[in-house]
């Protein structure tokens, strides 16, 4: 399991509060996280009405529910299922840092969503950059590469000579 970076939790918690429009609480990372409340208004901001409830209070099942909610939510929004963290990671504060690159994620992929206006998180993401290139172009380099291929005929690894499987000592 990877180390929890409390500047990056600083950062995705900054980041969701700034979303959603809302002054950062006080409290632990998971704490402030953990009922899946925070998550799914963060859910709704980036698509209205992805998370139709909300359980503001309950049993810990019910708060749980919030969390799967968010989840189910930002999937659909394009984060890749195996960066998506399990439920318990969170609830249960079993893997905190799977939390925070669950939330990098999401700020990653608002980038690919022209509707979403706020602010980022983590580096930018680079933009498509396709090249044409014509016949004659890709034909120029063939006649470089059947030179390189002819230079070493004949040449062999054998026979180097060195003292390539003793050791030194």
């Amino acid at each position: 399991m990877a180390p929890r970076n409390k500047e990056q939790e600083a950062e995705v918690l900054k980041w969701v509060f700034d979303v959603i429009g809302e002054k950062v609480p006080s409290g632990q990372y998971e704490d402030i996280l953990r009922d899946g409340t925070v998550l799914c208004r963060l859910a709704n901001k980036l698509t209205p009405g992805s998370v139709k409830k909300i359980q503001e209070r309950g049993t810990n099942f019910q708060l749980m529910e919030n969390v799967q909610r968010f989840q189910a939510a930002i999937k659909k929004y394009g984060v890749p299922e195996e960066e998506i963290f399990q439920t318990a990671d969170l609830f249960e504060r079993r893997n905190i840092p799977q939390v925070t690159l669950c939330l990098y994620s999401l700020g990653r992929i608002t980038q690919k969503h022209p509707e979403f206006t706020g602010p980022a998180l983590g580096p930018k993401m680079a933009d498509k950059n396709e090249r044409t290139f014509t016949e004659e172009q890709l034909r120029a380099h063939e006649g470089e590469l059947n030179l390189q291929m002819g230079y070493n005929k004949g040449a062999s690894q054998s026979g180097h000579g060195g003292m390539g499987n003793t050791r030194h000592m």
